[in-house]
């Protein structure tokens, strides 16, 4: 939060009585002894430094692995709330799934005038490569997380969607394996709702998807760029948590019209490929010819039905940020509804009347990349140096169309414990979804990701921020 902007506590009520989702959660917090709280915090992070769960922080060569904070204090949500948000986060992922599709064959939505043609044409996310191509099952974004924000008791706002590589699940379950670890009496006291059966989902979810070459059970393997990628950690996780191969560009080949990977009986067919590396890096005979992290031909196989890859090459159109700012536009014509959900509302600095309000409003918004991600590229403007916000007015001049902006939105909080007690600090949430022939599936919670800089409002890792267990009440 920025100066004295009221926030949403999702803990206490404005008298301080306890919300009814977290009552059960603070009569056992305060029976509890502070010191053995502590102790217990201690004992959470050795394991994750044990268990070797970091992340790599690009330019940074003091440290380039750091610990993940993690914060013991649950983030809990009402079965009732996540009724709602499980609706929204459905609807928005068909719309999604149905953009996509429109867009790579007859962009029924450009023809009706929804979203401007040169939205999608001078767009690098967009890939001409895919256009006329059905993925196995029409599925095309078969992982998908979408960032959401509170700022009331039922104000729930879709910050971005991440349909390309999402990362972060390995740290939503080791949060709550961490926490069964530490405090096992408070779930049998509190009913939450499982999270750890996800490796299974998803594994399940991928086999659904597995493309017309197959004959028996899918072969399914996991494609890492390798141990220098900030999200390798969570590439080894689920390789090895769904059973699944984990795999680098150069352990795999075409063979007779097949994706195979090396073995130590030979080459053996690979039937879906979770990838983890970006469009350009995929194929160097399609894309770019310098990689050497991808499969030379795997595009091929792919068009002829010899594998499929998730998610589908060409599915960042649908998360770019400057497509976000149509997406209540993309839900209701692909679904007939009003989006249960709403965007963050959103200026296009590639207009001219949008760059002129935000030129004039740095000091209060908040400024990010089309394409960025990760907290890097952005202007909080409350929180930045009249130095920084002259910068990057020069930016906005000279690339008005690679930006984006948004207000200051007063997020809510929930707390986390310091040495005084408990806290209050801004979160978001990122829930994962999957998506198969079969339906469907969302994961009950997801990651919370906490500012732990007291008024901050930036939760990403790579900028200081930390994670803690999501709880959605089996009610």
């Amino acid at each position: 939060m920025t100066g004295d902007k009221p926030h949403f506590d999702e803990m206490l009520l404005p008298d301080g009585s306890v919300r009814a989702p977290y009552s059960e959660f603070c009569e056992w917090y305060g029976a509890q002894d502070a010191s053995r709280l502590r102790t217990k915090a201690r004992d959470a992070e050795n394991f994750f430094r044990r268990t070797g769960i970091t992340f790599a922080v690009y330019g940074d060569e003091e440290a380039s692995e750091r610990l993940i904070p993690f914060d013991i204090v649950p983030r809990i949500i009402s079965g009732r709330e996540w009724a709602r948000l499980s609706r929204g986060i459905e609807q928005r992922v068909r719309a999604i799934n149905a953009f996509l599709h429109d867009i790579y064959h007859r962009q029924e939505i450009l023809r009706a005038g929804r979203i401007p043609v040169e939205l999608i044409a001078k767009n690098e996310a967009f890939l001409p490569q895919m256009i006329g191509m059905d993925p196995p099952g029409g599925i095309y974004t078969h992982i998908i997380g979408v960032d959401i924000v509170r700022t009331g008791p039922d104000q729930f706002y879709v910050l971005e969607d991440n349909a390309r590589t999402p990362s972060g699940v390995s740290y939503m379950l080791e949060n709550r394996e961490t926490m069964l670890h530490m405090f096992p009496e408070l779930f049998r006291k509190v009913r939450v709702r499982e999270v750890s059966d996800y490796p299974r989902k998803l594994r399940r979810s991928l086999a659904a998807s597995a493309p017309r070459a197959c004959s028996g059970p899918p072969e399914i393997a996991v494609l890492t760029p390798g141990i220098h990628n900030s999200a390798y950690f969570e590439h080894s996780f689920l390789a090895d948590q769904m059973g699944a191969e984990l795999v680098e560009g150069h352990d795999l080949r075409v063979i007779d019209g097949r994706v195979a990977m090396r073995t130590t009986q030979g080459y053996r067919a690979i039937d879906v490929l979770y990838r983890r590396v970006d469009d350009d890096f995929l194929d160097p005979l399609t894309f770019r010819p310098d990689s050497a992290l991808g499969v030379p031909g795997i595009m091929d196989v792919y068009r002829a039905g010899g594998i499929t890859i998730a998610n589908a090459p060409g599915t960042g159109i649908s998360d770019d940020k400057a497509i976000y700012s149509y997406m209540p536009e993309i839900v209701e014509f692909y679904t007939g509804e009003k989006a249960i959900l709403e965007n963050v509302p959103t200026w296009r600095c590639s207009e001219a009347d949008s760059l002129a309000y935000v030129m004039e409003h740095l000091h209060e918004l908040v400024v990010k990349e089309v394409h960025g991600s990760g907290g890097y590229g952005m202007l909080v403007g409350p929180a930045a140096s009249r130095k920084e916000i002259a910068a990057f007015r020069q930016k906005l001049k000279a690339r008005p169309g690679n930006y984006i902006a948004q207000p200051t939105l007063s997020l809510s909080t929930v707390p986390i414990m310091t040495r005084q007690g408990l806290a209050p600090r801004h979160v978001d949430l990122r829930p994962f979804v999957l998506v198969s022939p079969n339906g469907i599936d969302i994961t009950p919670g997801g990651l919370t990701r906490v500012a732990l800089k007291k008024g901050s409002l930036v939760v990403n890792s790579s900028q200081g921020g930390g994670t803690k267990d999501s709880w959605v009440l089996d009610e």
